[in-house]
């Protein structure tokens, strides 16, 4: 048969491949939608795993810039001092900072632990002494009891957790003892 005039139109062979054709493209945007959600949720934990671990820092630098009359005690693993309390009469409370459980805790005064940061394998703590550099334990010596280490170090090795592994390093150096 032949066509009349006005009569145009699509073959059924050519509808298939139209919309095959369509379905490919449907599948290439939700492979590309998924793609951009997947980087984005790795993103957000990254962020919040940096956010984490800066608010440590500032935390714990803050501390031990603030330490207060009293002494100086650490190993490797622990560190305890007083520090000035963020009020108005500034009375000293005590600091206390050590690994459990993965976790790097801040207990202030008779409170509970604050959880500075999670997913740690471990933590060195050292301190500076002029004359004879840095040193695992303070005080050096029974006579030393009340000085004051020059700088605190500490290393935080981190596990691996969401985010990040490696080493955080921060050197902070103490005020001239009163």
């Amino acid at each position: 048969m032949s066509r009349r005039a006005g009569e145009a139109g699509f073959t059924l062979i050519e509808l298939m491949i139209s919309l095959a054709l369509f379905g490919l493209i449907a599948l290439a945007g939700v492979a590309l939608v998924d793609s951009v959600l997947g980087i984005r949720a790795r993103t957000d934990g990254r962020l919040e795993r940096l956010g984490d671990m800066q608010r440590a820092m500032f935390v714990l630098t803050n501390d031990i810039e603030q330490v207060a009359r009293g002494p100086v005690v650490g190993t490797s693993e622990t560190l305890s001092f007083s520090r000035h309390m963020a009020s108005v009469t500034g009375l000293p409370v005590p600091v206390h900072y050590a690994l459990a459980g993965g976790t790097l805790g801040r207990s202030l005064g008779t409170g509970g632990t604050q959880r500075l940061l999670t997913h740690v394998s471990g933590v060195h703590w050292r301190y500076y002494k002029p004359g004879q550099g840095w040193l695992d334990r303070w005080p050096p010596g029974q006579d030393q009891a009340q000085a004051w280490p020059a700088a605190i170090s500490v290393d935080i090795m981190l596990d691996g957790g969401p985010g990040s592994s490696g080493l955080l390093r921060r050197v902070v150096a103490l005020p001239s003892r009163p």
